[in-house]
């Protein structure tokens, strides 16, 4: 696969999304699954907001930090242990879909397969939606319903599609990963840290990969109706990095996870968090990360 540079693009970071993030460690998740609260979370939270952060400054299960450019290894955490990635899946998913080289001016009709048990989406069945429209759905909304739709055009035959995906991770050295199906969705769809490393930066190669996953807002109108979405990557929303990539995942075996290519003090690093608490979680490990690697290689001779 042929790697590109991926042009900057501006993406911001609240302040203080470090600080904020620990004291909801065990708060109740922004996922729409665990909207609720009971004293018992109440008096756990408060424990929580005086607990210390772990070693290395990572609460979550799994996390590495590289230097794309030279491959070193800023941080490691457990990345060489295979787990759950949710839908960073569609990472992988999307370049062997773009690998057929599609129209993606194309329209193409919502099946009612598609839809079931695809989990929150705005698409309905039998609407008529451009290729590129569902790009921009499974990158930067990780909607499931969007991605198989995808799949399902590709041309290509389900088994034969999963087989270019797990084909691609060995070629990208991936050795420790292996897909059984396209969105993430399933839990044995399962990666190292290290190894989504890797996926990122193969993926961000791919200029409209970069271009959509640095978008944070984006509308179009189907056949039917106007849509609007936003991108669940958090990073894109202040003003401390510069992001090149990234893709968020969240299914309760994986936890919640991140890849994220960040250009920060004129360098730049890919970090991945694997199986974090909550979701703001996985942004403040991630930024705590970075921020200790790049003041390391500040103080360095």
């Amino acid at each position: 696969m042929h790697f590109r540079a991926p042009r900057a693009l501006g993406a911001l970071l609240l302040t203080g999304l470090a600080a904020c993030a620990i004291t909801t460690i065990a708060s109740a998740s922004t996922h729409p699954q665990s909207s609720t609260h009971s004293t018992s979370s109440h008096r756990t939270t408060h424990h929580h907001r005086h607990r210390r952060l772990p070693p290395g400054g990572c609460w979550a299960r799994s996390a590495i930090v590289i230097d794309p450019a030279s491959g070193e290894v800023l941080f490691d955490k457990n990345s060489d242990v295979s787990v759950p990635i949710a839908s960073l899946s569609k990472l992988m998913t999307i370049m062997v879909f773009l690998d057929q080289k599609p129209d993606l001016d194309q329209d193409v009709v919502v099946s009612a397969d598609d839809r079931q048990g695809a989990g929150h989406t705005q698409l309905r069945v039998g609407e008529s939606v451009a290729l590129l429209d569902l790009l921009h759905m499974s990158l930067m909304c990780s909607d499931n319903c969007a991605t198989r739709v995808l799949v399902r055009e590709s041309g290509l035959a389900p088994d034969d599609y999963l087989a270019r995906m797990n084909h691609e991770a060995l070629e990208l050295g991936m050795n420790h990963t292996r897909f059984v199906e396209f969105t993430g969705l399933d839990e044995h769809n399962v990666s190292t840290a290290a190894d989504v490393a890797r996926m990122l930066r193969a993926a961000a190669g791919f200029p409209l990969i970069h271009e959509i996953t640095t978008t944070r807002e984006y509308e179009f109108t189907s056949v039917r109706r106007a849509h609007a979405i936003r991108n669940t990557d958090r990073l894109l929303y202040g003003n401390r990095y510069e992001i090149l990539g990234g893709k968020t995942g969240f299914i309760s075996e994986a936890g919640y996870c991140l890849a994220t290519w960040i250009r920060t003090e004129g360098r730049d690093l890919i970090a991945v968090v694997l199986g974090a608490p909550t979701g703001a979680t996985r942004f403040a490990d991630t930024v705590r990360l970075v921020q200790r690697a790049t003041s390391a290689s500040l103080v360095q001779p």
